[in-house]
């Protein structure tokens, strides 16, 4: 007898984390590698953040919060979004999380069961399908078309319903691809799911980083009936540095916001109590940094894709938001485990397989790190793809 849970058993290790720990190991051990695996900003977290954890920490704020989150936490997160995005959310819908990835499982454990179908776009990011299976239901992939942008359609979306589908994955802008939805692309898809009352779940963790002036849309903003089936994730890893913080959130629906309250009392309790004073302050703070840090990403994406659309045999769609970019790397004759594997071994350069976002022709690069990383890794590769061509 097997002591170990289907659930468990049946789930696949994160590939990006994989790949980050062996770079890591092997510059531990004095070898020069470069680095795109890791999807976090290269920037510190700003100063008047960690000066409000600093603060609460001396001043023995080191307790149990409510396991929903600070009152003021959740207060401040509920004006912010509907200064920002146009949500109108009671505070008592806002539930804090342990980072948006912990929000976004709670949010599928929250709704769905054994049996249920959950559509998922691929490329996709990696933890959404063994988050469904999680929940004992069923991821349901759809490819996407490099031909428009790999967004999915509502012809795609309604072909891949069936009476079992429960909820839909939408994460805009998306890590791997860059992907930005408009608001008619974002319409146009969520008047499928109101057809059948399919839930959304709306990553919006990448929100703040949108490149050549494309706006970011909130799904739930469209309409009250979209707004009725939307799960709204975000966090604050991405647009304030703060991905060891590991502070999320979700806004949902008043059913949904309480079970997900309850799920977590039971699990993890309250997010750390200081880090929360820390989310307070960035949250009304000054946001100078944000604009910092995109323009450094900016041009950090513009030179990562006309190097990488230069070099024969490589293919790849300008992203328009998130900080990665996934060129194709088919016309090699490789996997994307294979081409990763080798890659590391032979340059010294670390991406993560496509193969782990549901599309083995590709590969991800993050382009969160320096520029001196980046201009050497590129070398690197495009000298890697001239051997294998010959």
């Amino acid at each position: 007898m097997t002591p170990i849970a289907t659930r468990a058993s049946s789930l696949t290790p994160s590939l990006t984390l994989a790949i980050d720990a062996k770079a890591k190991k092997l510059k531990a051990e004095g070898v020069d590698v470069c680095g795109f695996g890791a999807g976090e900003p290269d920037f510190d977290t700003p100063q008047h953040i960690k000066d409000a954890a600093a603060a609460a920490l001396a001043g023995g704020f080191t307790k149990y919060t409510a396991s929903s989150g600070l009152p003021e936490l959740r207060a401040a997160i509920a004006e912010k979004l509907q200064k920002e995005n146009g949500l109108d959310y009671k505070a008592s819908q806002v539930i804090v999380n342990c980072g948006a990835k912990h929000s976004c499982y709670n949010v599928v454990i929250a709704t769905c069961n054994p049996g249920d179908e959950v559509i998922i776009p691929a490329p996709y990011w990696l933890s959404y399908p063994e988050m469904v299976k999680l929940a004992e239901a069923t991821p349901v992939i759809v490819p996407t078309s490099e031909a428009n942008g790999f967004k999915l359609t509502p012809d795609q979306f309604r072909d891949a319903m069936t009476p079992a589908t429960k909820m839909i994955i939408l994460n805009s802008p998306s890590n791997p691809t860059g992907a930005v939805y408009t608001k008619e692309e974002m319409l146009a898809l969520a008047e499928v799911a109101i057809e059948e009352e399919i839930l959304m779940l709306s990553d919006e963790i990448y929100e703040k980083l949108t490149y050549d002036g494309t706006p970011h849309v909130s799904l739930a903003s469209l309409s009250p009936e979209i707004n009725n089936l939307t799960i709204t994730v975000n966090g604050f890893s991405k647009a304030f540095a703060m991905t060891g913080w590991r502070l999320g959130y979700i806004a949902a629906p008043e059913p949904i916001a309480s079970a997900i309250d309850a799920i977590q009392s039971h699990s993890t309790s309250n997010p750390t109590s200081f880090a929360q004073k820390g989310a307070i302050a960035a949250l009304k703070g000054d946001q100078n940094f944000i604009g910092e840090m995109l323009k450094a990403f900016a041009e950090r994406r513009e030179y990562i894709y006309n190097r990488l659309a230069g070099i024969p045999g490589v293919t790849c769609v300008k992203p328009m938001g998130a900080f990665y970019v996934l060129p194709n790397i088919s016309s090699f004759g490789l996997g994307s485990a294979e081409f990763c594997g080798r890659l590391l071994d032979e340059q010294k350069v670390a991406c993560v397989p496509g193969v782990a976002f549901g599309s083995d022709a590709h590969i991800r690069l993050s382009y969160a790190c320096s520029m001196e990383n980046i201009t050497k890794g590129l070398d690197r590769l495009a000298a890697f793809c001239a051997g294998l061509r010959g």
